[in-house]
């Protein structure tokens, strides 16, 4: 599983990521901090990341183009430090890791974790 972490998350939370075997770099880290959210989908989709966000337009970006890459990862709970995030996502890999590696978007609140096979369709 490789990940790359949108602005508005911990960069500190790449490092931990990476500290326990999951390839995770920051938009920061590769210059991309001011990117826009379609620049970051074509990054992650070239280097075959899984995009974590608290974003939901690429979400919408995914539908609009009927894309089946890359899958993302959209947080819906607010303030998580570096560590708090770290252990989320490893729950959420642990739990969503085929569906991500076949092309999903994954929603994560507080109670629960949505999983969307890409492409996202509209429904009937």
């Amino acid at each position: 599983m490789k990940l790359l972490l949108d602005q508005g998350l911990p960069r500190s939370a790449a490092e931990l990521l990476r500290g326990v075997g999951i390839d995770t770099i920051h938009v920061a880290e590769i210059g991309m901090f001011e990117a826009e959210d379609g620049e970051i989908i074509l990054r992650a989709r070239t280097d075959e990341r899984t995009v974590v966000t608290l974003d939901a337009d690429f979400h919408t970006l995914l539908a609009l183009n009927q894309a089946i890459s890359p899958s993302v990862i959209r947080i819906r709970i607010e303030r998580l430090r570096a560590k708090e995030l770290t252990e989320l996502l490893l729950r959420v890999i642990a739990e969503c890791e085929q569906e991500l590696e076949g092309g999903a978007t994954v929603t994560v609140e507080s109670t629960r974790i949505r999983i969307r096979r890409l492409p996202l369709l509209p429904h009937i």
